[in-house]
């Protein structure tokens, strides 16, 4: 390729505004692939569509949702968000280009294979991440935001775990482990941008409200989720009591309603886009909760648990944020309407289809998870239809 070509490329994608800012390409390609993978699990649960490749079955639905989705839509914010916060830019144009390629090709091989070349190209997305952020930081020298590589290396780590696992290096159940530390890796990098976030929102969007962050309250509800994390990790070698489980998600689940009930969250209720904020928090206490009757002798399955986590609270903030960026971002107004609230509340829908079977009413179970997939497809459907040319076009003002 000549320099020539090579300066002709860089142009191109350059003034393409979808790689204007990290969470153009991927809030779309993560919404996209949000559509079409639970049709595509769905293929594979009920035995419609095989389920060769590298990956099979529930290990490449749990996989794609947690470094698939997930891990797209972090970079989406992050990519975003560390400008902000650092004042210095992060990657656009060709870079961001080659970073979205990388995520692109590692959902492509984790579904055909081969193996080794699947999992190498995954296992390079969260570090390549790391590094596109890990520059403006060190730059800006704010010692605050290295906590987010701190965040990025562990669920690293765990990915590269739960490959070794998948490729006969570890025991095989070393993977299951993985998923179940990612999200708590993930839930408290919610918890520490939402409380970043949730109530500076409140507090400028409406004079009224008086949120605050006890240093007490902040304690409890972050270094207890710190602490699920050790446990969990350390329950494959050594088994915890139901007894000690219990109270520590009981303890977690009271600190983090404590948390959000100091946010004022009621003062949200007018202003659809600030309330999906505190709704979609919420879920995290309901997950808590439910993890911790599931720890109980003939409690609960921990499935219904973890699925609250990741519709009701994950997959809820993450549209309520995306949203709420993507508006704000793009030089239009912070106001939700009909394509926002309907995703939205698609999702509660979806969350709730999925976990009633497991708490309630146990039978046609398979319907149940069907009706929630399908709800969930429509919620990103919904989101891909109403943000297209929101992501694909420059900012309204003229000043991107």
């Amino acid at each position: 390729m000549t320099s020539k070509t090579t300066g002709a490329t860089r142009i191109r994608f350059a003034t393409l505004a979808i790689f204007a800012l990290g969470f153009r390409p991927f809030y779309l390609l993560a919404a996209i692939f949000a559509v079409v993978t639970l049709p595509v699990w769905m293929g594979f649960y009920f035995g419609i569509m095989p389920t060769g490749g590298y990956l099979a079955g529930i290990a490449w639905h749990s996989h794609e949702m947690v470094f698939g989705f997930v891990a797209a839509v972090i970079a989406g914010f992050l990519l975003t968000a560390v400008r902000n916060w650092t004042g210095q830019p992060t990657p656009v144009g060709g870079a961001l280009a080659a970073l979205v390629a990388l995520w692109l090709l590692g959902r492509v091989l984790m579904l055909t294979g081969p193996s080794m070349l699947a999992a190498v190209v995954d296992l390079t997305f969260l570090p390549a991440l790391a590094l596109a952020i890990a520059i403006p930081i060190g730059r800006s020298r704010n010692i605050r935001n290295f906590k987010i590589l701190i965040v990025l290396g562990g669920l690293a780590i765990v990915n590269l775990s739960f490959h070794l696992a998948q490729l006969g290096v570890l025991p095989i159940d070393i993977g299951r482990l993985s998923i179940i530390l990612a999200l708590d890796i993930i839930v408290i990098l919610m918890a520490v941008i939402a409380g970043r976030i949730i109530p500076a929102f409140i507090k400028n969007a409406v004079p009224a409200a008086r949120p605050k962050n006890l240093f007490g309250t902040e304690a409890v509800a972050l270094g207890s989720l710190v602490l699920i994390l050790a446990a969990d990790a350390g329950n494959y070698w050594f088994h915890i009591p139901s007894s000690i489980w219990f109270g520590l998600l009981i303890v977690a689940a009271i600190a983090h309603i404590i948390r959000l009930l100091l946010w004022d969250p009621l003062q949200t209720r007018r202003n659809a886009l600030l309330w999906m904020l505190p709704v979609a928090y919420a879920w995290i206490p309901v997950y808590l909760m439910l993890r911790a009757l599931a720890a109980l002798p003939m409690g609960l399955s921990v499935t219904v648990a973890f699925h609250a986590l990741t519709i009701g609270a994950i997959a809820s903030l993450m549209v309520a944020m995306m949203t709420r960026s993507a508006l704000g971002h793009t030089g239009r107004k912070l106001k939700a309407g009909r394509i926002e609230i309907s995703a939205f509340v698609l999702l509660q829908a979806a969350t709730i289809v999925r976990i009633v079977p497991g708490i309630v009413w146990p039978q046609n179970y398979q319907a149940y998870v069907a009706g929630s997939a399908t709800l969930w497809s429509f919620a990103f459907g919904i989101f891909v239809l109403g943000y297209w040319r929101v992501l694909t076009r420059p900012r309204i003002d003229g000043t991107e």
